[in-house]
Protein backbone atom coordinates (compact mmCIF):
# COMPACT_ATOMS: atom_id res chain seq x y z
CA UNK A 1 0.00 0.00 0.00
CA UNK A 2 1.34 3.58 -0.52
CA UNK A 3 0.74 7.13 0.93
CA UNK A 4 0.96 10.04 -0.79
CA UNK A 5 2.12 13.85 0.19
CA UNK A 6 -1.29 15.50 -0.15
CA UNK A 7 -2.82 12.47 2.00
CA UNK A 8 -0.48 13.23 5.05
CA UNK A 9 -1.21 17.55 4.33
CA UNK A 10 -4.83 16.77 4.49
CA UNK A 11 -4.16 14.85 7.89
CA UNK A 12 -2.47 17.28 9.83
CA UNK A 13 -4.34 19.39 11.92
CA UNK A 14 -2.50 22.87 11.18
CA UNK A 15 0.40 24.57 9.25
CA UNK A 16 2.35 24.09 12.58
CA UNK A 17 1.90 20.19 12.93
CA UNK A 18 2.94 19.89 8.90
CA UNK A 19 5.78 21.99 9.44
CA UNK A 20 7.07 19.65 12.42
CA UNK A 21 6.48 16.87 10.71
CA UNK A 22 8.72 18.50 7.39
CA UNK A 23 11.28 18.63 10.57
CA UNK A 24 11.26 14.90 11.49
CA UNK A 25 10.88 13.25 8.01
CA UNK A 26 15.00 12.76 8.13
CA UNK A 27 16.31 9.76 8.31
CA UNK A 28 18.95 10.41 11.65
CA UNK A 29 15.43 11.06 13.54
CA UNK A 30 14.53 7.22 13.70
CA UNK A 31 15.35 3.97 14.15
CA UNK A 32 13.70 0.55 14.21
CA UNK A 33 11.32 2.08 11.07
CA UNK A 34 9.95 -1.32 9.39
CA UNK A 35 6.48 -2.63 7.74
CA UNK A 36 4.05 -5.59 7.60
CA UNK A 37 4.12 -7.90 4.99
CA UNK A 38 1.44 -6.81 2.93
CA UNK A 39 2.79 -3.05 3.75
CA UNK A 40 -0.28 -1.83 5.18
CA UNK A 41 0.91 -1.35 8.78
CA UNK A 42 4.24 0.98 9.03
CA UNK A 43 5.96 1.44 12.25
CA UNK A 44 9.48 3.44 13.62
CA UNK A 45 10.99 4.82 16.42
CA UNK A 46 11.00 9.16 16.69
CA UNK A 47 14.27 10.00 19.27
CA UNK A 48 12.10 13.13 21.83
CA UNK A 49 12.68 14.81 24.22
CA UNK A 50 13.54 11.86 26.48
CA UNK A 51 16.03 9.34 26.65
CA UNK A 52 13.47 6.78 25.13
CA UNK A 53 12.32 7.52 21.69
CA UNK A 54 8.29 7.71 20.82
CA UNK A 55 7.05 4.61 19.48
CA UNK A 56 5.20 5.54 16.14
CA UNK A 57 2.81 3.34 14.17
CA UNK A 58 0.01 3.56 11.29
CA UNK A 59 -2.09 1.74 9.28
CA UNK A 60 -2.56 3.09 5.88
CA UNK A 61 -5.51 1.11 5.59
CA UNK A 62 -7.64 3.80 7.47
CA UNK A 63 -4.76 6.18 8.14
CA UNK A 64 -5.39 5.08 12.09
CA UNK A 65 -2.63 5.66 13.73
CA UNK A 66 -0.89 5.87 17.27
CA UNK A 67 2.00 7.47 19.14
CA UNK A 68 3.38 7.50 22.53
CA UNK A 69 4.49 11.08 22.75
CA UNK A 70 2.48 13.11 25.11
CA UNK A 71 0.75 15.37 22.45
CA UNK A 72 -2.80 16.36 22.69
CA UNK A 73 -2.91 17.12 18.76
CA UNK A 74 -4.08 13.56 16.89
CA UNK A 75 -2.51 12.88 15.02
CA UNK A 76 0.74 14.18 16.14
CA UNK A 77 3.92 15.26 14.75
CA UNK A 78 5.77 11.81 14.70
CA UNK A 79 2.94 10.61 12.85
CA UNK A 80 2.65 12.52 9.84
CA UNK A 81 6.76 12.58 10.26
CA UNK A 82 6.40 9.22 9.97
CA UNK A 83 3.76 8.80 6.92
CA UNK A 84 5.83 11.58 5.42
CA UNK A 85 8.60 9.62 5.60
CA UNK A 86 6.55 6.25 3.62
CA UNK A 87 5.14 8.69 1.58
CA UNK A 88 9.02 10.58 -0.12
CA UNK A 89 10.53 7.08 0.99
CA UNK A 90 13.13 8.64 2.67
CA UNK A 91 13.72 5.78 4.22
CA UNK A 92 13.16 1.74 3.57
CA UNK A 93 10.77 0.31 5.51
CA UNK A 94 11.78 -3.08 5.15
CA UNK A 95 9.20 -5.84 5.87
CA UNK A 96 9.36 -7.79 9.23
CA UNK A 97 7.64 -9.04 12.13
CA UNK A 98 5.15 -7.17 14.03
CA UNK A 99 6.40 -5.40 17.05
CA UNK A 100 4.82 -6.46 19.98
CA UNK A 101 4.01 -3.07 20.58
CA UNK A 102 2.15 -2.73 17.36
CA UNK A 103 0.22 -5.65 17.94
CA UNK A 104 -0.87 -5.00 21.36
CA UNK A 105 -2.10 -1.25 19.54
CA UNK A 106 -3.42 -3.20 16.92
CA UNK A 107 -5.70 -5.64 19.69
CA UNK A 108 -6.58 -2.74 21.79
CA UNK A 109 -7.91 -1.01 17.98
CA UNK A 110 -9.84 -4.22 17.09
CA UNK A 111 -13.87 -3.68 16.96
CA UNK A 112 -13.47 0.26 17.27
CA UNK A 113 -14.53 2.36 14.15
CA UNK A 114 -12.15 3.56 11.67
CA UNK A 115 -10.27 6.87 11.92
CA UNK A 116 -11.84 9.86 10.74
CA UNK A 117 -11.56 10.27 6.97
CA UNK A 118 -8.36 12.56 6.64
CA UNK A 119 -9.93 15.47 5.18
CA UNK A 120 -12.64 15.35 8.18
CA UNK A 121 -9.77 16.51 10.54
CA UNK A 122 -10.08 19.83 12.25
CA UNK A 123 -9.07 22.67 10.36
CA UNK A 124 -6.64 25.22 11.79
CA UNK A 125 -6.15 27.36 8.62
CA UNK A 126 -4.69 27.04 5.50
CA UNK A 127 -2.19 24.26 5.08
CA UNK A 128 0.92 24.36 2.37
CA UNK A 129 3.59 21.41 2.16
CA UNK A 130 5.98 23.43 0.21
CA UNK A 131 5.62 26.29 3.54
CA UNK A 132 5.84 23.40 5.97
CA UNK A 133 9.50 21.85 3.69
CA UNK A 134 11.02 24.95 2.98
CA UNK A 135 10.41 26.14 6.95
CA UNK A 136 7.64 28.82 6.48
CA UNK A 137 7.71 31.87 5.37
CA UNK A 138 10.48 34.09 7.54
CA UNK A 139 8.01 37.31 9.11
CA UNK A 140 10.10 40.10 9.85
CA UNK A 141 9.55 41.18 13.52
CA UNK A 142 9.83 44.56 14.91
CA UNK A 143 13.09 45.21 16.53
CA UNK A 144 11.30 47.02 19.81
CA UNK A 145 9.36 43.81 20.31
CA UNK A 146 12.95 41.92 19.98
CA UNK A 147 14.33 44.19 22.03
CA UNK A 148 11.42 43.96 25.05
CA UNK A 149 11.65 39.93 24.89
CA UNK A 150 15.86 39.78 25.02
CA UNK A 151 15.01 42.20 28.40
CA UNK A 152 12.72 40.27 30.19
CA UNK A 153 14.20 36.84 29.74
CA UNK A 154 17.20 39.05 31.15
CA UNK A 155 15.38 40.25 33.70
CA UNK A 156 13.75 36.61 34.63
CA UNK A 157 17.86 34.85 34.10
CA UNK A 158 18.11 37.00 37.27
CA UNK A 159 15.87 36.73 39.83
CA UNK A 160 16.11 32.98 38.98
CA UNK A 161 19.46 32.93 39.88
CA UNK A 162 18.88 35.34 42.89
CA UNK A 163 16.16 32.75 44.27
CA UNK A 164 18.60 30.07 43.74
CA UNK A 165 21.31 31.77 45.58
CA UNK A 166 19.18 32.51 48.52
CA UNK A 167 18.37 29.12 48.68
CA UNK A 168 21.64 28.15 49.03
CA UNK A 169 22.10 30.33 51.44
CA UNK A 170 19.35 28.92 53.42
CA UNK A 171 21.19 25.09 52.67
CA UNK A 172 24.28 25.99 53.91
CA UNK A 173 22.19 28.02 57.65
CA UNK A 174 20.56 24.31 57.48
CA UNK A 175 23.77 22.44 57.32
CA UNK A 176 25.66 23.84 60.07
CA UNK A 177 22.57 23.33 61.73
CA UNK A 178 22.86 19.84 61.71
CA UNK A 179 25.91 19.31 62.43
CA UNK A 180 25.91 21.91 65.93
CA UNK A 181 22.59 20.00 66.75
CA UNK A 182 24.72 16.28 66.10
CA UNK A 183 24.74 13.47 63.65
CA UNK A 184 22.68 11.17 65.99
CA UNK A 185 19.82 13.48 65.86
CA UNK A 186 20.04 14.13 62.25
CA UNK A 187 20.20 10.43 61.03
CA UNK A 188 17.02 9.95 63.37
CA UNK A 189 15.08 12.73 61.68
CA UNK A 190 16.37 13.00 58.56
CA UNK A 191 13.57 12.32 56.15
CA UNK A 192 11.47 15.37 58.07
CA UNK A 193 14.88 17.55 58.49
CA UNK A 194 15.39 16.87 54.39
CA UNK A 195 11.54 17.32 53.76
CA UNK A 196 11.68 20.59 55.12
CA UNK A 197 14.79 21.57 53.39
CA UNK A 198 13.99 20.20 50.00
CA UNK A 199 10.72 22.16 49.88
CA UNK A 200 12.54 25.12 50.51
CA UNK A 201 14.88 24.56 47.90
CA UNK A 202 11.71 24.06 45.49
CA UNK A 203 10.45 27.50 46.19
CA UNK A 204 14.04 28.87 45.63
CA UNK A 205 13.60 27.18 42.01
CA UNK A 206 16.60 24.59 42.60
CA UNK A 207 14.50 21.56 42.31
CA UNK A 208 17.10 19.05 40.93
CA UNK A 209 18.97 19.72 44.23
CA UNK A 210 15.80 19.62 46.33
CA UNK A 211 15.41 15.72 44.48
CA UNK A 212 18.35 15.15 45.60
CA UNK A 213 17.73 15.82 49.33
CA UNK A 214 15.05 14.39 49.49
CA UNK A 215 16.91 11.10 48.21
CA UNK A 216 19.32 11.96 50.79
CA UNK A 217 17.82 9.66 54.13
CA UNK A 218 16.99 6.51 51.67
CA UNK A 219 20.61 6.52 50.88
CA UNK A 220 21.45 7.01 54.36
CA UNK A 221 19.48 4.29 55.85
CA UNK A 222 20.59 1.97 52.80
CA UNK A 223 24.29 1.80 54.33
CA UNK A 224 24.80 -0.34 57.74
CA UNK A 225 24.51 1.78 61.06
CA UNK A 226 28.02 1.77 61.93
CA UNK A 227 28.52 3.61 58.63
CA UNK A 228 25.49 6.32 58.84
CA UNK A 229 27.40 8.95 60.36
CA UNK A 230 29.81 9.40 57.93
CA UNK A 231 27.83 8.82 55.16
CA UNK A 232 26.01 11.65 56.44
CA UNK A 233 28.83 14.27 57.07
CA UNK A 234 29.94 12.87 53.20
CA UNK A 235 26.75 13.83 51.97
CA UNK A 236 26.86 17.27 53.50
CA UNK A 237 30.25 18.24 52.72
CA UNK A 238 28.78 17.65 49.12
CA UNK A 239 26.22 19.46 48.75
CA UNK A 240 28.48 22.29 50.81
CA UNK A 241 30.97 22.12 47.49
CA UNK A 242 28.16 21.96 44.62
CA UNK A 243 26.74 24.85 46.92
CA UNK A 244 29.92 26.90 46.29
CA UNK A 245 30.61 26.19 43.08
CA UNK A 246 27.55 27.25 42.08
CA UNK A 247 27.91 30.28 43.79
CA UNK A 248 31.25 30.93 42.15
CA UNK A 249 29.86 30.07 38.56
CA UNK A 250 25.93 30.34 38.43
CA UNK A 251 25.94 30.14 34.77
CA UNK A 252 28.03 27.45 34.35
CA UNK A 253 26.18 24.66 32.66
CA UNK A 254 26.94 21.75 34.47
CA UNK A 255 27.00 22.97 38.22
CA UNK A 256 23.30 24.45 37.25
CA UNK A 257 22.46 21.10 35.59
CA UNK A 258 23.20 19.98 39.30
CA UNK A 259 21.15 22.94 40.35
CA UNK A 260 18.34 23.94 38.84
CA UNK A 261 16.98 22.22 35.41
CA UNK A 262 18.75 20.37 33.01
CA UNK A 263 19.37 21.78 29.76
CA UNK A 264 16.52 20.82 27.05
CA UNK A 265 17.32 17.66 24.47
CA UNK A 266 17.30 20.62 21.27
CA UNK A 267 19.84 22.49 23.63
CA UNK A 268 22.17 19.76 23.74
CA UNK A 269 21.41 18.54 20.09
CA UNK A 270 22.22 22.23 18.96
CA UNK A 271 25.49 22.94 21.18
CA UNK A 272 28.55 22.31 19.25
CA UNK A 273 30.63 21.34 22.47
CA UNK A 274 28.54 18.65 23.20
CA UNK A 275 30.48 15.51 22.35
CA UNK A 276 28.97 12.88 19.42
CA UNK A 277 30.25 9.48 19.67
CA UNK A 278 29.31 6.75 16.93
CA UNK A 279 30.26 3.66 18.53
CA UNK A 280 29.33 -0.10 19.18
CA UNK A 281 27.16 0.05 22.64
CA UNK A 282 26.28 -2.73 25.27
CA UNK A 283 23.25 -1.93 27.61
CA UNK A 284 24.42 -3.46 30.92
CA UNK A 285 21.01 -3.03 33.06
CA UNK A 286 18.06 -0.75 33.51
CA UNK A 287 17.41 1.11 36.89
CA UNK A 288 14.21 1.97 37.71
CA UNK A 289 13.56 3.59 40.50
CA UNK A 290 9.82 5.53 42.01
CA UNK A 291 11.04 9.14 43.81
CA UNK A 292 9.49 10.85 46.89
CA UNK A 293 8.45 13.54 44.48
CA UNK A 294 6.51 11.10 42.23
CA UNK A 295 8.30 11.26 39.66
CA UNK A 296 9.34 7.58 38.02
CA UNK A 297 13.40 7.48 36.52
CA UNK A 298 14.21 5.29 33.85
CA UNK A 299 18.10 4.58 33.71
CA UNK A 300 19.67 2.58 30.87
CA UNK A 301 23.50 2.08 31.39
CA UNK A 302 25.46 1.49 27.98
CA UNK A 303 29.12 0.99 28.09
CA UNK A 304 31.13 1.95 24.85
CA UNK A 305 32.88 -1.37 23.01
CA UNK A 306 34.54 1.02 21.14
CA UNK A 307 37.96 2.60 21.41
CA UNK A 308 37.18 6.47 21.57
CA UNK A 309 35.23 8.19 23.66
CA UNK A 310 33.44 7.92 27.26
CA UNK A 311 33.53 3.94 29.14
CA UNK A 312 29.81 4.61 29.93
CA UNK A 313 26.88 6.49 28.83
CA UNK A 314 23.44 7.06 30.94
CA UNK A 315 20.68 7.69 29.39
CA UNK A 316 18.15 9.19 31.73
CA UNK A 317 14.35 10.08 31.25
CA UNK A 318 11.58 10.93 33.80
CA UNK A 319 8.31 10.25 33.96
CA UNK A 320 4.98 11.04 36.15
CA UNK A 321 4.61 7.49 38.33
CA UNK A 322 0.44 7.65 37.40
CA UNK A 323 1.07 6.97 34.12
CA UNK A 324 2.39 3.83 35.11
CA UNK A 325 5.09 1.23 34.35
CA UNK A 326 6.90 2.22 30.86
CA UNK A 327 8.35 -0.29 28.51
CA UNK A 328 11.98 -0.27 27.23
CA UNK A 329 12.94 0.40 24.17
CA UNK A 330 16.64 -1.41 25.55
CA UNK A 331 17.26 -5.06 26.73
CA UNK A 332 19.90 -5.93 28.62
CA UNK A 333 22.55 -7.40 27.02
CA UNK A 334 21.73 -6.07 23.50
CA UNK A 335 24.43 -4.71 21.51
CA UNK A 336 23.78 -1.75 18.34
CA UNK A 337 25.52 0.94 16.61
CA UNK A 338 24.49 4.28 17.07
CA UNK A 339 24.96 7.76 18.01
CA UNK A 340 24.42 9.23 20.99
CA UNK A 341 25.35 13.23 21.82
CA UNK A 342 26.75 13.91 26.08
CA UNK A 343 25.73 16.82 28.06
CA UNK A 344 28.81 19.00 28.01
CA UNK A 345 30.85 18.15 30.87
CA UNK A 346 34.24 17.73 31.99
CA UNK A 347 33.30 13.90 32.49
CA UNK A 348 30.44 13.20 29.96
CA UNK A 349 28.59 10.82 31.06
CA UNK A 350 24.60 11.61 30.58
CA UNK A 351 23.65 11.18 27.10
CA UNK A 352 20.74 11.28 24.77
CA UNK A 353 20.34 8.63 22.10
CA UNK A 354 20.35 10.39 18.41
CA UNK A 355 20.30 7.46 16.39
CA UNK A 356 20.17 3.79 16.84
CA UNK A 357 20.92 1.58 13.49
CA UNK A 358 18.76 -1.14 12.54
CA UNK A 359 21.00 -4.29 11.65
CA UNK A 360 20.28 -7.10 14.19
CA UNK A 361 23.35 -8.10 16.78
CA UNK A 362 26.58 -7.14 16.75
CA UNK A 363 29.19 -9.73 16.62
CA UNK A 364 29.95 -11.03 20.08
CA UNK A 365 33.64 -9.27 21.14
CA UNK A 366 35.01 -9.07 24.92
CA UNK A 367 34.66 -5.90 26.97
CA UNK A 368 37.32 -3.37 26.82
CA UNK A 369 40.03 -3.21 29.41
CA UNK A 370 39.41 -0.81 32.80
CA UNK A 371 41.60 1.70 31.78
CA UNK A 372 42.46 3.01 35.06
CA UNK A 373 43.47 1.51 38.49
CA UNK A 374 40.58 0.74 40.74
CA UNK A 375 42.09 3.83 42.75
CA UNK A 376 42.09 6.10 39.97
CA UNK A 377 39.10 5.26 38.70
CA UNK A 378 37.13 5.90 42.50
CA UNK A 379 38.65 9.50 42.99
CA UNK A 380 39.90 10.66 39.72
CA UNK A 381 35.80 11.72 38.80
CA UNK A 382 35.77 13.50 42.03
CA UNK A 383 38.61 15.83 41.08
CA UNK A 384 36.42 17.30 38.25
CA UNK A 385 32.90 16.42 39.93
CA UNK A 386 32.91 16.25 43.41
CA UNK A 387 29.50 16.40 44.49
CA UNK A 388 28.46 13.36 42.09
CA UNK A 389 26.78 10.20 43.76
CA UNK A 390 27.67 7.48 41.84
CA UNK A 391 30.56 6.89 39.30
CA UNK A 392 30.28 3.78 37.07
CA UNK A 393 33.49 1.78 37.12
CA UNK A 394 35.11 -1.05 34.97
CA UNK A 395 36.95 -3.59 37.33
CA UNK A 396 39.50 -6.11 36.40
CA UNK A 397 39.00 -9.92 36.86
CA UNK A 398 38.18 -11.15 40.43
CA UNK A 399 35.77 -12.56 42.52
CA UNK A 400 32.27 -12.42 44.63
CA UNK A 401 32.48 -14.18 47.72
CA UNK A 402 30.07 -13.65 50.84
CA UNK A 403 31.61 -13.32 54.65
CA UNK A 404 30.53 -14.94 57.63
CA UNK A 405 27.94 -12.38 57.81
CA UNK A 406 26.32 -12.49 54.84
CA UNK A 407 27.25 -9.50 53.34
CA UNK A 408 28.73 -9.66 49.92
CA UNK A 409 32.60 -8.24 48.67
CA UNK A 410 33.68 -8.06 45.27
CA UNK A 411 38.01 -8.68 45.40
CA UNK A 412 40.48 -8.89 42.57
CA UNK A 413 42.19 -11.84 41.26
CA UNK A 414 45.45 -9.90 42.86
CA UNK A 415 44.03 -9.38 46.42
CA UNK A 416 45.06 -5.71 46.30
CA UNK A 417 41.21 -4.30 46.22
CA UNK A 418 38.01 -5.27 47.56
CA UNK A 419 34.92 -3.59 48.03
CA UNK A 420 31.56 -4.10 49.83
CA UNK A 421 28.69 -4.77 47.61
CA UNK A 422 25.57 -2.98 48.07
CA UNK A 423 22.33 -5.57 47.42
CA UNK A 424 22.19 -8.91 46.58
CA UNK A 425 23.64 -9.67 43.21
CA UNK A 426 22.90 -12.56 41.46
CA UNK A 427 23.85 -16.17 42.43
CA UNK A 428 25.59 -17.12 39.61
CA UNK A 429 28.03 -14.45 40.13
CA UNK A 430 28.86 -15.74 43.52
CA UNK A 431 32.42 -17.41 42.87
CA UNK A 432 32.40 -17.35 39.25
CA UNK A 433 35.51 -16.38 37.75
CA UNK A 434 34.86 -12.52 36.62
CA UNK A 435 36.77 -11.24 33.75
CA UNK A 436 35.43 -7.97 33.85
CA UNK A 437 32.66 -6.62 36.11
CA UNK A 438 30.43 -3.19 35.21
CA UNK A 439 29.20 -1.63 38.51
CA UNK A 440 28.23 1.80 39.88
CA UNK A 441 30.02 3.11 42.72
CA UNK A 442 28.11 5.21 45.34
CA UNK A 443 30.53 6.04 47.64
CA UNK A 444 30.69 2.82 50.14
CA UNK A 445 29.05 0.38 48.19
CA UNK A 446 29.17 -1.18 44.52
CA UNK A 447 25.72 -2.16 42.90
CA UNK A 448 26.75 -4.13 40.08
CA UNK A 449 25.33 -3.79 36.73
CA UNK A 450 26.88 -6.97 34.61
CA UNK A 451 29.65 -8.96 34.54
CA UNK A 452 31.47 -11.42 31.61
CA UNK A 453 32.56 -14.59 32.71
CA UNK A 454 34.33 -17.62 30.98
CA UNK A 455 31.20 -18.72 30.47
CA UNK A 456 29.50 -15.61 29.31
CA UNK A 457 27.91 -12.44 30.70
CA UNK A 458 25.79 -12.62 33.71
CA UNK A 459 23.42 -9.75 34.84
CA UNK A 460 23.89 -7.86 38.04
CA UNK A 461 20.36 -9.51 39.41
CA UNK A 462 18.91 -12.93 39.13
Amino acid sequence: MAIDLKAVEQLATDQSSLKAAAGLAKPGKWSGVGASGDGALIWGECAGSGANPYRVMADLRDLGNKCTCPSRKFPCKHVLGLLWLNAEQVLPFPPADTPAWVSDWLGRRRGTPAAKPANNAPQGGEKDLRAARAGGPDVAEDPKDVARREAQAAKRTEETERAILDALDALEQWIGDQLRMGLAGFIDDATARCRRIAARLVDGKAAVLAGRIDELPSRLLALPAGDRPRGAVVELGKLVLLARAFRAAPRDAETRRAVAASETRETVLADPRAPRVDAHWEVLAEQVQTRRDGLVSQTAWLLNLSAAGPRFAMLLDFFPASAGRRGSVFTPGERFHGELVFYPSQQPLRALLVRRDAGGELPPSEWPLADATISDALTRPLLAEPWAIEIPLLLPQGRIARDDAGHNWWRSTDGMATLPIASEVSSLLCGTDLTRTAAIWSGNRLAILAAQTPWGRIGGHD
